[in-house]
C-alpha cells in the first residue's frame, strides 16, 4: 500500500484485569475508534466524535508521536502526517481509551509503510507505552488475552470468548486518572491476599478458555486492587456485592474504573434486570450513568480496505449505525 493512498485502522476497546487479574488479563470490548493515517505536507488533525474534545492537534498528539516510533523503528521516515479520527470510547473511564489509540497508531503507522513490523514487535511498543500488557493485547489481538511482561517483551495466550458469554458495562459520569486510581494501591500485599488473587486468576483463566460460566462468580473475586479503590467511585461496594444476585455472573472495576463490568450469560433472562440494578445504584449515590450491553468481540485492530471507495465521515457513518 503505498504512502499516497493512506490507511484506515479499526480497533476495539477493552477492560482489564476481570477482577483478579490485575494488570494480566484483558478482553476486547464492542465499541470501537477508528484513524485514517496518510503521508501529507504537512501534518493536520480532523478528530470527530464527542470523546476527541480537548486533544491535541499538533505533533504533540499521542497518535503522531507513536506512528513516529514505529516508522523509527522500521527505519523509515514520515515526518508529516494527515490523521483523522473518531472514537466512541469514553476518555478516562476504564474502557482502554489511550491502549485503543497507541494500538491504533501502531497498526496505522505500520501499514502505511507496508507492515514490515510483526504483531510481536507492536505488542512489545504497546506493551511499553502502556507499561501493563492487558489493554494493548486485547485491541491488538482481540478475544481474551493473558499475558506478561518483563519490561523488554511481552507474551501472551489469546483466548476465544465463549459463545454465551455478554457483558454490562455502568459508566458514570465522571473521569477517573488511571494515575490517581493506582496512587490508591499500596506498595505491598500480604502473602495471604497474593495466594487469594493468583487462585482466581487461574481459575478465571481456565473457566474461560473452558466456558465454564458457572465458576466466573467465584473466580472473579479480587483483594489486590478493588478494596483500594472503592472510595473512588460510589456505589461499587453495593454493586461488587450485589450484582450476582441480579443475574450478573460476575462483576469487577473495568481496568481502573469508574467503569464498572458485569459478565453476564446472553441467554438469561434478567440482563435487563441487571441493568436497571446498576443504573439505579449510581442513581442512588447522586451520580448519573449509562450503561451499555457489549459483546467480547475476536477481531482485534483491523486494516479497513475501502479508503478509496468513501470519505472517512461517510464510512464511520456506515459502521456506527450498521
Amino acid at each position: 500500500m503505498s504512502l499516497s493512498q493512506g490507511v484506515r485502522v479499526r480497533v476495539p476497546a477493552s477492560t482489564a484485569n476481570l477482577g483478579p487479574g490485575f494488570d494480566t488479563l484483558g478482553m476486547a470490548l464492542s465499541l470501537y475508534s477508528w484513524i485514517e493515517m496518510k503521508a501529507s505536507e504537512r501534518t493536520a488533525f480532523h478528530l470527530h466524535g464527542d470523546e476527541m474534545g480537548g486533544l491535541p492537534t499538533d505533533k504533540s498528539n499521542l497518535i503522531y508521536k507513536v506512528a513516529q516510533m514505529v516508522f523509527e523503528e522500521a527505519g523509515q521516515a514520515v515526518p508529516d502526517l494527515e490523521i483523522s479520527m473518531y472514537s466512541e470510547i469514553p476518555l478516562t473511564r476504564g474502557l482502554g481509551s489511550s491502549a485503543s489509540a497507541i494500538v491504533g497508531a501502531l497498526a496505522a503507522a505500520n501499514g502505511l509503510i507496508g507492515s514490515p513490523l510483526p504483531d510481536s514487535k507492536l505488542f512489545d511498543m504497546a506493551t511499553d507505552l502502556e507499561k501493563h500488557p492487558d489493554n494493548v493485547g486485547a485491541s491488538l489481538f482481540g478475544g481474551i488475552i493473558t499475558a506478561v511482561w518483563d519490561g523488554a517483551h511481552a507474551d501472551y495466550i489469546r483466548i476465544e470468548p465463549p459463545a454465551d458469554l455478554g457483558t454490562l458495562v455502568v459508566i458514570p459520569d465522571f473521569e477517573l486518572a488511571t494515575s490517581k486510581a493506582r496512587e490508591a494501591l499500596p506498595a505491598q500485599v500480604s502473602l495471604a491476599d497474593a495466594v487469594y488473587n493468583i487462585s482466581r486468576s487461574s481459575l478465571m483463566t481456565a473457566a474461560l478458555s473452558a466456558g465454564r460460566l458457572d465458576l466466573i462468580r467465584a473466580a472473579m473475586q479480587d483483594r489486590i486492587h478493588q478494596p483500594y479503590r472503592v472510595p473512588l467511585v460510589p456505589g461499587m461496594t453495593k454493586i461488587l456485592t450485589e450484582a450476582t444476585s441480579h443475574g450478573a455472573l460476575g462483576v469487577a472495576l473495568s481496568g481502573a474504573g469508574p467503569t464498572m463490568i458485569a459478565l453476564v450469560d446472553r441467554n438469561d433472562s434478567r440482563v435487563e434486570e441487571l441493568s436497571a440494578y446498576l443504573m439505579e445504584t449510581m442513581k442512588a449515590e447522586g451520580i448519573s450513568s449509562s450503561c451499555y450491553q457489549l459483546n467480547p468481540v475476536a477481531e482485534g485492530v483491523q486494516l479497513l480496505d475501502d479508503i478509496n471507495n468513501r470519505s472517512f465521515l461517510d464510512m464511520i457513518r456506515g459502521e456506527v449505525t450498521a
